[in-house]
């Protein structure tokens, strides 16, 4: 008879735990409702990209010394640095840089051990083409800059939840009575 009534106490407690279980995600459900979603249109809305985003890699042809320091750390190998050696000035010139995007893992090392600095991430991240030979970027197509989201006035960029919510709070406070 107690092992009957102990299976009967067994049962009722996991009843209770399995109930408290649907309760907290019940309540973790009703927590998600007052947030904005998190999927944006994407051709006609884009997201503002964090400081240390790492999207293309923006190159300075003036600052390069062909050291070749990118292509040692980089896991793949995959800066192509041409580069003759000058007799009369006993330096390297560099003659050609590119990168191929379509093969790139954008960890960011090059851009890291660069002495010179005349590498760096952008916050271009539509690198989509149908061929996938426009991806490998020569030391012209590395040198332009990107258009900066912010700036362009044809797409509607989204700022994350935090900042709207701010700002609406501060909208509903900016109101002042005056009296006439």
């Amino acid at each position: 008879m107690f092992p009957m009534v102990t299976g009967f106490i067994n049962y009722g407690q996991q009843t209770i735990r399995a109930a408290r279980y649907i309760g907290q995600s019940f309540i973790i459900t009703l927590s998600h409702t007052n947030r904005l979603p998190v999927t944006i249109q994407y051709p006609y809305e884009k997201s503002i990209t964090s400081e240390r985003f790492r999207g293309r890699i923006h190159f300075e042809f003036d600052k390069c010394i062909a050291c070749e320091v990118c292509v040692r750390v980089c896991p793949i190998d995959l800066p192509v640095v041409d580069w003759k050696f000058e007799k009369n000035i006993k330096k390297k010139q560099l003659l050609n840089y590119s990168i191929d995007f379509g093969v790139c893992i954008f960890c960011g090392n090059c851009v890291e051990y660069c002495p010179t600095n005349c590498l760096s991430m952008t916050e271009e991240y539509e690198l989509s083409t149908y061929d996938r030979h426009e991806l490998n970027y020569k030391q012209i197509a590395l040198g332009r800059l990107p258009m900066p989201v912010i700036g362009d006035y044809t797409i509607q960029t989204v700022i994350n939840s935090t900042q709207i919510k701010i700002d609406k709070d501060n909208s509903l406070d900016s109101r002042t009575v005056t009296d006439y």
